[in-house]
């Protein structure tokens, strides 16, 4: 009864300063929102970096040649190096039982024409099995076979986003098209597939038997990559270790003591390293949204420390009567409770309304999360209890006597 009591008091008292009251709610309310607005973001965020890798496969392992760095999000290999070649890629997949399948690649931007119109597009010299690795799917026509490799036909497949640039409208299976000098027969279209979380746009890439690459278009024998498809019961860590030692066998850097002339990516390790790095993002952006919602709670001392003043002889009558300053704090409390409950509540239905319009109307990748929900409520609660502590104290200390006597 004592607690109806009390919310009914509390309830009488914040509505006979509405503005005061919103205000006090608007610090906590936009805290809040901004908390699980932020946290909805960088799970986005993560969400779409992991599906970007796991597009790829998680049970994949790159080979670069020479050494891989990120500059501005975006990998690049340091220097040129020679030394990887088809006979490593035919070495690993014959000689490591955890390797399913390999696909050795070289690629280079190049102008390409059909007609009179031309565009500048990557060129990725591959063999069948990249098709597999990279889960890349074909749309119209087929990809180019073994024998086809083998025998350096000049076929051609190509991503929608040269189709869009080259032929406008027509149909590209059956044309041939220039890459550089060399005449190919487009023999199949590639179902679109985005960018990947480099920012490299995979559908503007034409894909080219490996031999035919290396002999009529680039002019050379080495490898830029080799991609490596393990078994998924196998430990990524020990294939790496086995690759990484047939690799430095065959290139003969033992012998030498020389450092590794190529790099090895793991997928396990980049979705590992991308969720820390989101993680981190994340744990950033929400706390620096959390000082808004700190920012709230000061509003709502503010507020309480006000009505301490304004109240002043109500509290000393209280007491006259009979009221224990353990009822005085109990009555402040519950005042700076109902404050940030009612924010808490508010900020969570305006930061849920805020992700859903930056999903669907600004095409954000926005995931809500219902434990940020739970901890960012849970939080104002205890941030209205926190800063109503004080000012409920300092309500109870007061005399009764020189209470009543105040103006």
């Amino acid at each position: 009864m004592r607690v109806y009591k009390s919310l009914k008091i509390s309830q009488k008292t914040l509505l006979a300063h509405k503005l005061r009251t919103v205000l006090a709610l608007l610090g906590i309310i936009v805290g809040v929102a901004a908390v699980v607005i932020m946290v909805a973001i960088g799970n986005g965020a993560r969400q779409e970096i992991i599906s970007k890798i796991e597009a790829m496969g998680t049970n994949l392992i790159v080979v670069n040649a020479g050494e891989v760095r990120t500059f501005a999000g975006r990998e690049q290999v340091r220097g040129t190096v020679t030394t990887l070649t088809l006979q490593d890629a035919e070495a690993i997949e014959r000689e490591l039982v955890s390797v399913v399948a390999t696909a050795p690649s070289q690629s280079r931007k190049m102008q390409v024409k059909f007609g009179n119109v031309s565009t500048n597009t990557t060129i990725l010299g591959t063999i069948p099995n990249f098709q597999q690795i990279g889960n890349f799917k074909v749309e119209r026509g087929k990809f180019f076979s073994e024998m086809e490799n083998k025998t350096s036909r000049r076929v051609a497949v190509l991503g929608r986003g040269v189709v869009e640039n080259l032929f406008a409208g027509q149909d590209a299976l059956g044309a041939t098209i220039r890459i550089g000098k060399v005449p190919f027969e487009v023999i199949g279209l590639m179902k679109s597939k985005g960018v990947d979380m480099y920012g490299t746009d995979q559908d503007d890439q034409i894909f080219i038997p490996i031999r035919t690459a290396l002999r009529r278009v680039f002019n050379q024998t080495h490898l830029n990559a080799i991609y490596l498809q393990i078994d998924g019961q196998k430990d990524m860590e020990a294939a790496s270790g086995q690759v990484q030692r047939l690799l430095r066998q065959r290139h003969r850097l033992d012998r030498l003591d020389k450092p590794d002339d190529f790099t090895i990516q793991n997928q396990t390790d980049l979705i590992e390293a991308q969720e820390e790095t989101s993680n981190t993002f994340t744990t950033l952006t929400a706390s620096i949204a959390g000082i808004s919602l700190l920012v709230g709670g000061i509003g709502i001392l503010a507020v309480m420390l006000l009505a301490i003043r304004e109240r002043t002889r109500e509290i000393g009558l209280r007491m006259a009567v009979g009221a224990r300053r353990k009822d005085v704090r109990i009555q402040f409390l519950f005042e700076s409770s109902i404050l940030s409950l009612g924010g808490g509540i508010l900020g969570i239905a305006s930061g849920v309304a805020g992700s859903i319009f930056m999903k669907w109307v600004l095409a954000w990748s926005i995931s809500v999360s219902l434990l940020s929900v739970f901890v960012t409520f849970g939080f104002s609660l205890l941030i209205g209890l926190f800063f109503g502590v004080y000012p409920a104290h300092k309500a109870s200390l007061l005399d009764p006597i020189k209470a009543l006597r105040s103006e």
